[in-house]
């Protein structure tokens, strides 16, 4: 299983359409506050469809309370500051792969402290912007799962 981690998301519907795709490849979905929505956001739900009461999920007060309570695992974190590629890297079941809010990604000061995990999806330098969250979190968690044969999902 592959947990994805999304750290202060902002839209609602990015967050309901990670969490049904978490619960439909088996990934744990973990949030870290502060949100800009409610967890009975309706756009959350409508995005999340029905799926949304049954996704794994854990909500952290903080990265801090993350960090406190993950100390041993590892953590890869999606950035466009880095030149490490995704693709470069050989998941492994239990990985974490944690997403910054849409608005400013990952805090510096945290992939500066974790520079051999950053890892980016590439894309033409000229425009300096990012691809959606949600999308970006298929794009890896797909080429995780694809890594790891699928863990036999059908």
């Amino acid at each position: 299983m592959f947990n994805i981690v999304l750290l202060e998301p902002e839209k609602p519907a990015n967050t309901g359409n990670i969490g049904r795709t978490c619960l439909l490849t088996n990934s744990k979905l973990h949030l870290i506050r502060p949100f800009n929505f409610k967890m009975d956001d309706k756009t959350l739900r409508r995005t999340g469809l029905d799926y949304w009461k049954d996704v794994n999920i854990e909500i952290y007060d903080d990265y801090e309370e993350f960090i406190r309570k993950n100390h041993d695992v590892n953590v890869y974190y999606a950035t466009t500051k880095t030149n490490n590629k995704y693709s470069d890297i050989k998941f492994k079941d239990g990985d974490f792969i944690m997403f910054g809010k849409e608005s400013a990604g990952i805090p510096e000061k945290i992939l500066d402290t974790n520079k051999d995990n950053c890892i980016k999806i590439p894309m033409i330098p000229e425009l300096k912007r990012s691809l959606n969250l949600s999308n970006s979190v298929n794009i890896i968690l797909f080429e995780a799962l694809r890594q790891n044969d699928f863990f036999n999902l059908s």
